[in-house]
């Protein structure tokens, strides 16, 4: 099991992404558009780096949803290759067989 600071950080991260995407969407339309003034695409851009770092997508960690595992996350089924041995090797995931050689 990860910290539950490390995850709880993470959910924080998530939670402020999804609240200011509209936001940082809007200032950097704006930083792009070559029609603005330059000085607007400026305070643009003086307004897009105050915001809060954390509330980048990029700062977001793909983590394990059972175990908060940060490292080896399955996208697909976001689950870490650990857990998803195990409820593959049990039969829990539809259409997913355990090979052993």
């Amino acid at each position: 099991m990860a910290k539950v600071s490390a995850v709880e950080r993470n959910k924080k991260r998530v939670r402020m992404a999804k609240a200011k995407q509209a936001k940082r969407a809007e200032l950097k339309a704006i930083i792009k558009d070559r029609e603005v003034s330059p000085e607007d695409r400026i305070q643009a851009v003086i307004k897009l780096a105050k915001m809060p770092r954390n509330s980048t997508k990029v700062r977001i960690m793909n983590r394990c949803d059972l175990t908060g595992r940060p490292h080896s996350v399955y996208r697909k089924f976001r689950l870490g290759r650990v857990v998803l041995r195990d409820l593959a090797s049990q039969g829990q995931i539809p259409g997913m067989v355990k090979s052993s050689w």
